[in-house]
């Protein structure tokens, strides 16, 4: 029988960190006395009020060794572990396999009841037992699969110099645990993947052109349909660790139509609802990206994150009612833009079509915003998800002065080479005065404030600056 004199009972909660990250020691409260112990082997509030990441477990496994020297691993599973022993020990040796600077580095630790250790996807667990009859029980946020990829090394490489308390040569082993590469010939396990929604848009051709396609996956409407009812189980969500929702209905006009209406609410709000329910179930950070019809212009300064929404007309009270489903998942940014600007029809290539063809545009001189282009929309995305900048929402377009489509109109001229006198200026009533279909109301002020943004370390471009590249990009494609 095991022998459980050893425990130390009544230590208090507490995490000890060590050399590989995320891997964390816990010593857990043991009470016993002559007649045996008892302890909370899990315990959700106090542990993640400690420290403990909330992991989600969803299975409970046991692994029970009879005899002395049984050794298992290494194994690296693509999920979350946390692992105690419910009777006797065991000699833990842990491995960092996972993609990064601290790939190689080795952790060990005898663990008995009062101590349990929470080990992160991708480091590799090998463990041996140190008394008769030990059963060790561990907790995973993700069902086992046959088809799940594991990451191996093999047990005796002196790469990794595992001090075995008994040697491997006195105990038993699995062939194929032997069998498992070197460290120098593993492939390090990545982190769980980035999957773009609404990759043929303008904004995910330019997420494409950023993230590039390691470890990225890229989903267009065709080959992922956000609003099926059985969204849920269309992927193994498990294996991604970031979803950037590119895609919406934004046909602002047509979405004042019952069709239209309907439309926009499906892929708005619906679809986004479901991905907020697989984000937050699946411990996924959601970048949700919104829009400046979320507000009625009539703030005479630019708008700030925090400002009370307001939105006028359908596609604005869809994109509101997204942001709000958004701000549920404990692991999300909402990126607030406004006059998006990419490859791909828009207002800057309409206006250079105009110019060539000689064509005198009168354009809207009483809406006033920014642009937002493309290329900083991706790159703010990658840097909010990768620098750890705090959750919440951000306001993201181009920086500088605010415009009218009227000035942005006579900007483009004057960067295409044509003269900016050639624009007029007209009323937002006076241009759509004559239109047969509805018309959506605009924000007369669209301008959003980016503080908060380039307080964690990115600024977008000068529009100015920023336009004439575009125009010139453009010129010479």
């Amino acid at each position: 029988m095991a022998d459980d004199s050893a425990i130390a009972f009544g230590k208090p909660l507490a995490a000890t960190t060590t050399a590989i990250p995320g891997l964390v020691v816990w010593d857990l409260p043991v009470h016993g006395d002559a007649r045996g112990w008892f302890k909370e082997n899990w315990q959700r509030e106090k542990m993640v009020a400690a420290g403990l990441p909330d992991f989600g477990p969803v299975q409970n496994n046991i692994s029970f060794n009879d005899a002395v020297g049984t050794t298992r691993g290494i194994h690296a599973e693509p999920w979350d572990k946390w692992v105690s022993v419910a009777t006797g020990r065991i000699f833990g040796a842990w491995v960092d396999l996972r993609e990064g600077p601290s790939f190689g580095a080795v952790y060990t630790a005898e663990i008995d009841p009062s101590r349990a250790i929470f080990v992160p996807r991708g480091v590799g667990n090998a463990y041996q037992t140190l008394a008769a009859d030990t059963a060790y029980v561990y907790l995973v946020n993700d069902h086992w699969s046959p088809a799940a990829s594991y990451t191996f090394l093999n047990l005796a490489d002196e790469t990794a110099a595992i001090d075995w308390p008994i040697p491997l040569s006195e105990v038993e082993i699995s062939a194929k645990d032997l069998a498992h590469p070197r460290l120098d010939a593993v492939v390090p396990m990545p982190p769980r993947k980035t999957l773009v929604l609404g990759a043929d848009g303008q904004l995910g051709r330019a997420l494409r052109d950023v993230l590039g396609d390691s470890n990225v996956e890229y989903a267009t409407r065709t080959t992922l349909d956000l609003t099926d009812p059985d969204l849920a189980t269309a992927k193994h969500w498990r294996d991604y660790g970031t979803i950037i929702n590119a895609a919406a209905y934004t046909a602002v006009d047509t979405a004042e139509t019952p069709e239209g209406r309907t439309a926009a609410w499906a892929v708005n709000v619906t679809a986004v609802a479901a991905l907020a329910r697989i984000a937050t179930a699946h411990d996924i950070t959601l970048v949700h990206v919104s829009s400046d019809y979320v507000f009625d212009g009539t703030n005479t300064n630019g708008y700030l994150e925090t400002d009370p929404i307001s939105p006028l007309g359908v596609y604005g009270q869809t994109k509101a009612a997204g942001d709000a489903i958004v701000t549920t998942v404990p692991r999300h940014y909402i990126l607030r833009t406004s006059w998006v600007i990419g490859e791909g029809n828009n207002f800057v290539r309409t206006m250079m079509r105009l110019a060539e063809r000689g064509i005198n545009p009168a354009v809207v001189n009483d809406q006033t915003g920014r642009l937002t282009f493309t290329t900083d929309l991706a790159t703010g995305i990658q840097h909010l998800t990768t620098t750890d900048a705090p959750y919440g929402t951000y306001n993201l377009t181009a920086s500088g002065e605010p415009a009218s489509w009227a000035d942005i109109a006579r900007m483009t001229f004057t960067a295409a080479g044509h003269d900016p006198e050639r624009v007029s200026g007209t009323t937002t009533a006076e241009y759509f005065a004559n239109a047969t279909a509805p018309v959506a109301p605009r924000p007369t002020n669209s301008t959003l404030t980016i503080d908060k943004l380039t307080a964690t370390g990115f600024t977008p471009a000068e529009q100015t600056t920023q336009l004439a590249r575009y125009v010139q990009q453009v010129l010479s494609a």
